[in-house]
């Protein structure tokens, strides 16, 4: 009878021995969580509330009709700007051409998109259209819906695939955080 309370204790000791080795992960990453929170964020552009954008009759730069629906199943990089296009408008632009092509095989994912937001005519549009931006003149109802602390035009925006505004990127970015941004969303989007 001696012989079996050391072997009975050895199992009991091992059995918490294998509680405690599986319960300490979670409980030290739920402290760490809890009492030592990450700093930052990993993206660059600020993320915001998914919201679907109003799809309002629209015209391109030549005057032809145009609906933001038309570019649902793609990513859309927008920018709102007046059609004067100053040096941050065209940088923005610039921005966002190069966002595209940085994207190799997943560039045919990604769309481009100028909303002019005034009764200015765009300057540049048509080399624009050539390289595959869009152009549209947008109305006071869609401009309102670019959320900004000042200016919509202060930011370049990113629509996903379903039509919803999603995210917002600085007004100085860095383009090679932007560039990780939409690569980590497109790698992990099975829409798109």
């Amino acid at each position: 009878m001696s012989d079996a309370a050391p072997g009975k204790r050895a199992s009991r000791l091992s059995l918490w021995l294998i509680i405690a080795l599986t319960v300490a992960p979670v409980a030290a990453s739920y402290f760490i969580f809890y009492f030592w929170p990450p700093e930052r964020t990993v993206n660059h552009g600020e993320l915001i509330e998914p919201r679907p954008l109003p799809d309002p009759p629209l015209a391109t730069a030549g005057g032809a009709p145009f609906r933001l629906s038309q570019l649902k199943g793609k990513w859309v990089l927008v920018s709102v700007d007046g059609g004067r296009c100053e040096a941050a408008c065209e940088r923005k632009l610039l921005y966002m051409r190069q966002l595209r092509l940085t994207q190799g095989k997943n560039m045919d994912r990604v769309e481009r998109l100028w909303l002019v937001s005034d009764e200015v005519p765009p300057r540049g549009a048509a080399a624009l259209a050539e390289e595959g931006t869009r152009v549209a003149r947008a109305g006071a109802e869609l401009v309102k819906a670019f959320p900004a602390p000042n200016s919509s035009s202060d930011h370049l925006y990113l629509v996903d695939p379903l039509g919803n505004l999603m995210m917002r990127f600085p007004r100085d970015p860095d383009p090679r955080l932007m560039i990780k941004d939409l690569a980590r969303l497109l790698k992990a989007s099975q829409v798109g």
